[in-house]
């Protein structure tokens, strides 16, 4: 436990105070009606969303996932999460302009548009409480976790008591101010939150114990941790770390904030865009910083923390009041940050608060959108006046907050809660990317592929099948567990498909006239067009998709390039970090070209 300074009170009670009059601030225009209170107006600068998304996604979970897998399998292991890079530019080119023009509230509004009947009622229905409630507390319990741990290794604090002091003001200042508070709190917390990373990261790593980053790259501790690709030697860690993430991960799994063809409070902020070039801009900025340039501060603290606590025996020696069941190496970031002198100890815990609120405050409010508007709208009171919506939402947040720090409770660590979601996401990814291009896909596919992927999840996660199917004596390596749910799900949504009745021809071409994705996946339902819907649908238009992609291949060549430029300066590897340089600097000269015929294209 360290013991606070005046200055340290000060910056963190002034930080609170600022967050809680936003909230209250704008709690009156937020208040006006749902589309308000959800979506601000959808007026929002690509700007303040694409700041507000990468403050979304600091959490308080992420630089204990990070540290957690850094000290256990090297830098290397963040391509688990770093591969979900190419989804995320599949959205900034191809997907954020469709979202944009579906002008939906939320993204489950969307399958009442795309697909009809009750099928489609139902799935919007069950989704709303499936994402919106369920994933969305196992996400929030994840950020309250670590949360705890900081609360406990830093200030000597009880589970209960973090969980009360943080989430009490994040709740009061998400439920007064809605979306609007959520964006303009984010602003201020996204440079809270980087200052307070990258300050922990340079104090750290001078450390005496420590000496500098070239001591640190050299040490024996952290020496064979430091590549940022897998060893190519070792089959089993490329296959694990590199190729399942990069061929089969993104593509197939449903993340929040990493959704294929974008989903979740990334959409929410998509929709809440002045327009289409908005909506492109803000999600590329948040895949240039989120990707590129914030991670190597955690990574640092990481590598530095195998120094100061080479084992987990070190840290329960060091903090013998943690419990066995919260004990982990994810508790290395908070332990080292403990070392931090007054001032800067007040401007980092300041800044992991701003990581909690600003994450929990986006899941309340897009957990709470999904209630309102696709749930209790929709099934409970069609006729309820905005009013009692925002009211509604207000409630849904309070309740959302209550079940996730009750759920924290029982969880041990972030990783944990990862694999949870990868493995009940995977498979459906594929219909999330071709439901825009593809008539032939039905309220059917989605409702099969949701039910199959659960139930294999839960049936590969048992003790007895993974010793029998996937370990050293099974069928199968163990990094065959995923492909093999994301090719069972996929094979059996495609069966039920091919089975069931496509959509109607009249929800097909209101779809179609709507967002307008082209393709050939629409050629049969646009030669039955009639003259009417015809003139509202520009057939000669060339197909923008194919430049979309291009432009992510190259957004991919740009990005993976700042991460490794960034991380081959940190190492002092001057040759390499040069190289990386270049090739940002090539690439970026080739996706301007190709973002200004995308964009002549949108306008």
């Amino acid at each position: 436990m360290i013991v606070l300074s005046t200055l340290d009170y000060v910056l963190i009670i002034s930080f609170f105070l600022i967050t809680l009059f936003i909230g209250i601030y704008v709690s009156k225009t937020s208040g006006k009606d749902s589309t308000e209170y959800f979506l601000s107006g959808r007026n929002m600068p690509w700007w303040l969303l694409g700041v507000s998304m990468v403050a979304t996604t600091f959490s308080t979970d992420t630089p204990n996932f990070v540290t957690d897998i850094v000290r256990k399998d090297g830098v290397s292991a963040n391509w688990m999460w770093w591969a979900f890079l190419i989804t995320g530019l599949l959205t900034v080119f191809v997907y954020a302009k469709l979202w944009r023009k579906s002008n939906v509230k939320t993204d489950i509004e969307f399958y009442e548009l795309r697909y009809g009947g009750k099928p489609a009622r139902f799935l919007r229905g069950f989704r709303a409480l499936y994402l919106g409630f369920l994933f969305n507390v196992f996400a929030m319990a994840g950020v309250t976790l670590a949360a705890i741990k900081i609360g406990s290794i830093m200030l000597g604090l009880e589970p209960w008591e973090t969980i009360v002091y943080a989430g009490t003001v994040t709740v009061i200042f998400s439920a007064l101010g809605g979306f609007k508070g959520v964006v303009y709190t984010d602003f201020i917390l996204f440079f809270t939150a980087m200052a307070g990373s990258i300050g922990a990261a340079y104090y750290l790593v001078n450390l005496p114990q420590i000496g500098g980053i070239e001591a640190l790259i050299a040490h024996k501790n952290v020496a064979d941790k430091l590549s940022i690709l897998p060893d190519f030697n070792d089959t089993e860690a490329l296959i694990t770390l590199l190729i399942i993430p990069l061929t089969v991960q993104w593509w197939s799994s449903w993340y929040p904030g990493a959704e294929p063809g974008g989903g979740g409070y990334i959409a929410q902020r998509m929709l809440a865009a002045k327009d289409e070039n908005h909506a492109i801009g803000a999600t590329f900025f948040f895949n240039i910083m989120h990707y590129a340039l914030r991670p190597w501060p955690w990574i640092l603290v990481a590598l530095a923390s195998l120094i100061i606590f080479p084992d987990i025996a070190s840290i329960q020696e060091a903090f013998p009041n943690i419990t066995q069941d919260k004990l982990g190496n994810d508790l290395a970031y908070s332990a080292m940050l403990t070392k931090l002198p007054s001032g800067l100890l007040g401007l980092v815990l300041a800044s992991l608060i701003a990581a909690y609120m600003s994450t929990i405050s986006t899941h309340l409010n897009w957990g709470s959108s999904y209630i309102v508007n696709d749930f209790y709208k929709q099934h409970i009171k069609k006729e309820a006046s905005e009013k009692e919506l925002v009211l509604v939402g207000r409630i849904s947040t309070i309740v959302l907050m209550l079940f996730s720090a009750l759920f924290a409770l029982y969880l041990q660590n972030a990783k944990q809660l990862f694999d949870i979601i990868i493995m009940f996401g995977a498979g459906t990814g594929l219909i999330f990317i071709l439901r825009w291009f593809w008539w032939r896909i039905n309220a059917w596919s989605e409702i099969s592929a949701m039910i199959v992927s659960g139930v294999i999840s839960l049936i590969f996660s048992s003790e007895t099948i993974t010793q029998l199917f996937f370990s050293e004596q099974g069928f199968f390596p163990a990094w065959a567990k995923l492909p093999i749910i994301v090719f069972s799900t996929t094979l059996l949504w495609l069966l039920v498909t091919f089975i069931t009745q496509p959509e109607n021809q009249e929800v097909l071409v209101h779809f179609y006239k709507k967002t307008q994705p082209g393709g050939p996946g629409w050629s049969r339902v646009l030669k039955q067009l009639n003259t009417d819907d015809l003139k509202v649908i520009d057939l000669h238009k060339k197909w923008n998709v194919p430049a979309g992609i291009v432009a992510m291949l190259i957004g991919c060549i740009l990005i993976y390039g700042c991460l490794f430029a960034s991380g081959y300066w940190i190492y002092r590897a001057y040759k390499h970090a040069i190289i990386a340089s270049i090739v940002v600097v090539i690439a970026g000269f080739f996706l301007i070209k190709v973002w200004r015929k995308i964009k002549a294209d949108i306008l």
